[in-house]
């Protein structure tokens, strides 16, 4: 108990440190909190990061259903989505599909949430419009999609608990899994267009795949990933996962996350020790420090982004590297903050890369 408590001590003295570096360096991402609960924007000018975002349009999604009919799904463009979370097939927890955390306009479509994805870029709305039903169809079907991390009584004693779980995309029964955690400045979760994508594509290469909703602030956030590690590792015969060599994801703050847990573990954030992932995924964040206890880490930023410094990543990576751990990194040319699959931009594909560099860590 001792060491638990001396390691997630050094863990918020040293993220204490990396935060107020990053602030000097312009380099962190977005709007970071720190554990006491502050929370400080580093970086300006982020209303121009919008500039590059597709316009494109979805026509309404068909698709066919078991028995082999052609089914025209509900939702389109032109759904509102207030429609998608009120929806009585997300129950419980519609209102965690997009920003709980944010507020959302009552008239606001599926073809327009990238006004609700603050410091993202290329919001694809046929992407969205993919998910959601992708969603409404396992869930209408029966399939349980959404899993609560916490207790009811925990949830009662921190309602700000009543904002997490995690959303479940299910890839081949015995298969292997992922946690993918999206970023938002730790003010707000973007899953729509940082970890649903990330983790909708890693189910269907057969992977299992868990978005995290979690709590903004950095300390927080990390309390939820090591619980959401710990749940799946207590739930692995009823999720039907592979818990070894497991992958952490993340974009921007999220990648923070994924990066902290890999190299601290889930008993730094108040759980039990459990093992630690065989590998890490992270994209666009300013992270620069190195505790020489990372996993194989991949990377992948642009370099027009102005938030998270592409030379700083690299230099993250190159750090990893000479420590004797695998380790990688893809820079972008031209490409800003918060890209997520980078569909139709020069990373497309980036995510086939990443998975293969997983893959090699697997025994």
């Amino acid at each position: 108990m001792h060491d638990r408590k001396c390691r997630r001590v050094l863990f918020i003295f040293l993220m204490s440190i990396a935060l107020l570096a990053g602030c000097a360096r312009n380099t962190a991402d977005e709007k970071v909190s720190s554990p006491g609960g502050d929370s400080e924007t580093i970086e300006e000018g982020y209303d121009e990061l919008k500039e590059n975002n597709s316009e494109t349009t979805a026509d309404s999604v068909i698709s066919t259903d078991a028995a082999g009919d052609n089914t025209e799904f509900k939702y389109t463009v032109d759904t509102k989505v207030w429609d998608v979370m009120d929806d009585p097939a997300f129950e419980g927890y519609g209102r965690l599909i997009f920003p709980a955390d944010k507020t959302i306009d009552k008239g606001i479509t599926l073809n327009e949430v990238d006004r609700i994805l603050t410091w993202y870029n290329y919001v694809k709305p046929e992407r969205t419009v993919e998910i959601v039903n992708y969603m409404k169809t396992r869930a209408d079907s029966g399939e349980q999609i959404f899993y609560d991390i916490y207790t009811e009584e925990e949830k009662a004693a921190d309602p700000a608990k009543e904002n997490t779980g995690l959303f479940f995309f299910r890839g081949n029964p015995g298969e292997k899994f992922a946690i993918v955690n999206a970023g938002g400045g730790f003010a707000y979760v973007g899953a729509m267009h940082d970890s649903f994508p990330h983790a909708l594509e890693l189910s269907k290469k057969g992977y299992h795949a868990f978005a995290l909703i979690y709590r903004p602030g950095a300390e927080t956030a990390c309390e939820d990933l090591a619980r959401a590690i710990a749940f799946i590792h207590e739930h692995a015969d009823e999720l039907e996962v592979d818990t070894a060599d497991y992958s952490l994801w993340g974009g921007s703050a999220g990648a923070r996350m994924a990066a902290w847990l890999g190299a601290f573990g889930t008993a730094a954030f108040g759980e039990a020790e459990y093992p630690g992932p065989g590998a890490v995924i992270m994209q666009y964040t300013g992270l620069s420090e190195v505790y020489g206890n990372e996993p194989p880490t991949y990377a992948c930023v642009g370099t027009s982004d102005g938030i998270a410094s592409f030379r700083t990543m690299e230099s993250h990576i190159n750090q990893i590297k000479a420590n004797g751990t695998d380790a990688e990194i893809e820079i972008f040319d031209g490409l800003p903050h918060g890209f997520g699959l980078g569909e139709g931009t020069v990373a497309e594909g980036w995510i086939d890369h990443a998975v293969r560099f997983w893959e090699n860590q697997m025994d």
